[in-house]
């Protein structure tokens, strides 16, 4: 079964290999050649010296959304799925951010697996729970953290080949990712070979393959590579690190993302699901001394320019420093996170001759003029501490404990002694444990009760 799946990937395969062999020939640094590089488009390159040697495929644009009402979602990868900080970001947005669709979500994370690790377990472990939805992030390992070479472009293609036509012929819809980007070379994997740019380039090459099995597959398509490589080269600079305070992207050992760097990858997954960002608006009419609010907020009560309202969406939380790359909030900034999705907008109109504002919500004020707030502000970009902190925290909590959960379930037990004496039983009992942590999520996940208020200065 496992060859008629991946046999038809190796001839497809080779449309991509001339540009795999271009970036490689870039890392041996020869000599220029004349190839045909096919009808592709690239993307465009940052002018830096860092850059000159990729020349990564241009990426699709994120189609509509994908998911439905209900849908049960499978976050897969190896340790940086396992260390349940991107995905943890994707299931408490989704439960938070669009608690419309209902979205159930399971991470499979696991240690050092490279993609024949996964279709070889796929079965046993993440298909049991029958996903509708699956995102599947894997190239990291795949590399052997040694130059790229053609074999091994062929046998990553082939294997993630085969593990979406085993989702498709599941009926799960699925995401594709790239790998992410290196920062250093892996300390710990003694058969490493080659330098930081070989690597990076094997990963950008990989992350091309990855891109030509969706288009091949029709499914969607992440990158994580080169929005996080441009960022690890650039984004030190922009936050004034040094040499005493880095700024790493790819993580202080070089491999796995700390929450910056995890934040740019929920943000890919998240907007390859087809997600708009739209979290609701605010209406405000001075004069009149009205509000009206979209779903998912109502209002309670509107006078003297206060609004009191109940809301059963929240938008995205992150309060940490922005230049620090342990920092959900710092990783906002390396992409358009808050604009494109996390939009909780307040209008006022009807100003007449007033020029300039204050609003407060909750224990926190700005100013605007009268312009800004009739294009409108967005409330969750412009006010990181607001009222929905506490309660978005609590959720968290509770998405971390249930995923936390999930991994002991998975490689512990699932694939531990229990697993194998009794399958069938190490299911159900685990199920009856997750079961209560999967219950809190939803009990805590309760309406916030806010306040807006808006002044003439």
């Amino acid at each position: 079964m496992h060859n008629k799946l991946v046999r038809p990937a190796l001839v497809a395969l080779h449309l991509s290999l001339a540009l795999i062999l271009t970036n490689f020939a870039a890392a041996q640094e020869k000599s220029p050649v004349s190839v045909k590089l096919g009808p592709y488009e690239y993307e465009t390159k940052p002018d830096n010296p860092a850059f000159a040697k990729f020349n990564p495929q241009k990426a699709p644009q994120p189609g509509e959304l994908m998911l439905k009402v209900g849908d049960r979602l499978a976050i897969c990868g190896d340790s940086i799925t396992e260390q349940k900080m991107y995905s943890r970001i994707i299931e408490t947005y989704l439960t938070v951010c669009t608690p419309q669709l209902d979205i159930s979500v399971r991470q499979y994370g696991w240690s050092g697996e490279k993609t024949d690790g996964f279709l070889n377990r796929m079965g046993r472990d993440c298909l049991q729970f029958q996903p509708t939805v699956a995102t599947v992030c894997y190239g990291m390992n795949d590399t052997r953290y040694r130059p790229f070479d053609v074999t091994n472009g062929q046998w990553y293609g082939d294997h993630y080949t085969a593990i979406v036509q085993k989702f498709k012929a599941a009926n799960v819809r699925v995401v594709v990712g790239s790998p992410g980007c290196a920062g250093k070379l892996a300390s710990w994997v003694k058969s490493r070979v080659g330098t930081l740019d070989e690597h990076n380039l094997h990963l950008c090459s990989l992350r091309d393959v990855a891109l030509q099995v969706a288009r091949r597959e029709n499914v969607a398509f992440a990158d994580i590579f080169w929005p996080m490589y441009q960022a690890q080269i650039l984004a030190p600079a922009k936050f004034g690190a040094t040499d005493e305070k880095p700024y790493e992207v790819a993580g202080s050992d070089g491999i796995h993302p700390n929450w910056a760097g995890q934040t740019m990858m929920a943000f890919a997954f998240l907007k390859s699901l087809g997600l708009d960002g739209n979290l609701g608006e605010i209406t405000f009419d001075l004069k009149a001394g009205k509000a009206t609010a979209t779903a998912g907020h109502t209002v309670d009560q509107a006078s003297d320019g206060l609004i009191k309202l109940t809301s059963t969406r929240y938008p995205f939380c992150a309060e940490g420093p922005i230049d620090k790359d342990t920092s959900i909030r710092s990783g906002m900034e390396l992409v358009p996170f808050q604009s494109q999705l996390n939009r909780l907008m307040l209008r006022v109109s009807n100003l007449g001759t007033v020029e300039k504002l204050r609003v407060s919500w909750g224990e926190a004020s700005n100013e605007y003029s009268a312009k800004q707030l009739e294009q409108g502000i967005n409330l969750a970009a412009e006010f990181p501490n607001n009222p929905f902190l506490s309660a978005f925290s609590q959720v968290d909590k509770a998405v971390y404990a249930k995923q936390a959960y999930e991994t002991k379930q998975v490689k512990e037990i699932f694939h531990g002694e229990r697993g194998k004496n009794d399958f069938a039983k190490a299911v159900a009992e685990t199920e009856a444990e997750r079961k209560p942590l999967a219950d809190a999520i939803r009990a805590t996940f309760q309406p916030v009760v806010h306040e807006l208020r808006i002044e003439s200065l």
